[in-house]
């Protein structure tokens, strides 16, 4: 009898690591609430912890400074286009 593969999203998975970390319960009492295995759990849990200082760095912010830089200019393209339109609108109105 073949099991079929379950996928879980990364919410799902969050919040099953989350269980494991703070540690109230233990691997086999998460694994029995969540219907997952313990190797996953532990996998799950690992990577985690790994992505947690990913959160804390320096690149972390550049990517968020970088994003705002993006918008910003953005924005000025867009206040742009939309002067050109309505100059463009103003334009053709005069001609018909």
């Amino acid at each position: 009898m073949t099991s079929k593969k379950r996928l879980h999203d990364s919410a799902y998975k969050a919040r099953v690591a989350l269980e494991a970390i703070k540690g109230t319960k233990s691997l086999a009492e998460i694994a029995s609430l969540y219907k997952v295995h313990t190797t996953q759990i532990s996998r799950w849990k690992k990577r985690a912890l790994e992505g947690l200082s990913e959160i804390f760095s320096s690149s972390h912010e550049n990517g968020a400074r970088e994003a705002e830089e993006l918008q910003e200019e953005l924005y000025k393209e867009i206040g742009r286009l939309k002067v050109e339109l309505d100059w463009l609108k103003k334009k053709s109105a005069l001609l018909s």
